[in-house]
């Protein structure tokens, strides 16, 4: 739910210029496909559009034609992968109840953590290296986090939180800092930890007294 996605996920969004058809052109899947890796390992500012141009094998006409300037490519690399995580979540709303939705999502989260080449949040890591919060990237990165606090909102109102924007804030927070300390931590012990804490988190919020 973390990592970049690939550009053909179901949920994807059509980015660059279309095809004829409206559809997804071949030039900009293979951009997209060469830049979010490189982006989501070595840092987005440090991989250049010429770089991404070589590893795509289009030129810079062919380039530009899709994404004017490279901060549009980012924008459309940050935006397929919040489509994915969205959809993932839309789909376990769909099937399971408020709890389990959650539950699963901690079960992701800490699972992608532990994985080979994580390398953190795609939009804190979007968030660290573009601070002004008008940019258009900036912008992508905090419109992802303003969906995770208010779905998180939502899940924990159906489960009778009654301050549930305040709940939604502290299990961001968790999710945080799993993804920081997942470094070094078997996925057990990060799984478990951050599921105590996520249930601690509701527990303690619902009404009455606690136990």
């Amino acid at each position: 739910m973390t990592a970049p996605v690939a550009l053909d996920h179901p949920a994807a969004p059509v980015v660059g210029r279309p095809s004829r058809d409206g559809g997804q052109s071949d030039a900009a899947r293979r951009i997209l496909a060469a830049a979010g890796p490189r982006f989501y390992a070595e840092g987005i500012r440090a991989v250049s559009a010429d770089v991404v141009m070589a590893d795509a094998h289009v030129t810079k006409a062919t380039f530009y034609r899709h994404f004017p300037t490279k901060d549009d490519l980012v924008v459309a690399y940050l935006t397929t992968v919040a489509a994915a995580e969205r959809a993932a979540v839309a789909a376990w709303r769909e099937h399971l109840a408020p709890a389990e939705v959650l539950t699963t999502y901690a079960d992701q989260l800490t699972a992608q953590a532990c994985g080979d080449g994580f390398r953190g949040c795609p939009f804190l890591n979007a968030v660290a290296e573009y601070p002004d919060p008008h940019h258009p990237v900036r912008r992508v990165a905090d419109e992802h986090r303003t969906w995770l606090r208010t779905t998180a909102a939502e899940l924990l109102a159906a489960l009778g939180v009654p301050d549930a924007d305040q709940a939604a804030v502290q299990l961001v927070m968790l999710r945080d800092g799993a993804m920081l300390a997942g470094t070094g931590v078997d996925g057990v012990t990060l799984a478990r930890s951050l599921l105590e804490a996520g249930r601690a988190v509701v527990v303690r919020s619902l009404p009455g007294p606690v136990g």
